[in-house]
């Protein structure tokens, strides 16, 4: 697994209304199950979602729309949202400001709790969900993604799909929440 995920980063504590009341480890909030902020970018490109097939020690293996991260404290200070994602899509996807048609929108917050089966760790968040749309169609950085699909919404919402039952639970919530 690459050296991103060995780094000690530090992230918001939150309640269950998305308040900060403290800071926390991300790999000691994964580990204990602790509630904490986080966030997921869908990107678009023409009418179809981008879903990345997840590279990562948590939820390995399962389809992300497009990318999710965290909002980080970085010298004290925490990051806006806006900030880490710009920041998640660079690392990830190689994507910048110049790369989206518009300033990523935020539709709200997901609060969700889910067990990793191949893992030690539990997301435990509240998610914030961003969508924007993407002039061309990006590739991957393989350190953190095994491809990509392409996705329509009609797929993406049916439950009965090969890619429903490999969402990501972050995603799922996001879709029981009919916020996509």
């Amino acid at each position: 697994m690459n050296s991103y995920y060995k780094q000690k980063q530090i992230i918001a504590r939150v309640d269950k209304k998305g308040n900060i009341i403290g800071q926390i480890e991300k790999w000691e909030a994964h580990r204990k199950g602790i509630l904490h902020k986080a966030l997921t970018v869908a990107l678009m490109y023409k009418d179809y979602y981008i879903i990345q097939h997840r590279k990562h020690v948590a939820f390995d293996g399962v389809f992300d729309i497009t990318s999710s991260s965290h909002q980080l404290y970085i010298n004290g200070k925490l990051q806006t949202t806006l900030e880490a994602t710009y920041q998640c899509l660079k690392r990830e996807w190689g994507i910048t400001k110049k790369n989206l048609l518009y300033v990523p929108k935020n539709l709200g917050a997901v609060y969700y709790k889910a067990k990793d089966k191949k893992s030690i760790f539990t997301e435990h968040e509240v998610c914030e969900i961003l969508v924007s749309e993407i002039k061309k169609l990006p590739i991957p950085v393989f350190d953190f993604a095994y491809g990509f699909s392409l996705v329509k919404k009609e797929e993406l919402l049916n439950k009965k799909s090969r890619v429903y039952e490999n969402l990501a639970p972050w995603v799922i919530e996001t879709i029981k929440q009919k916020m996509l």
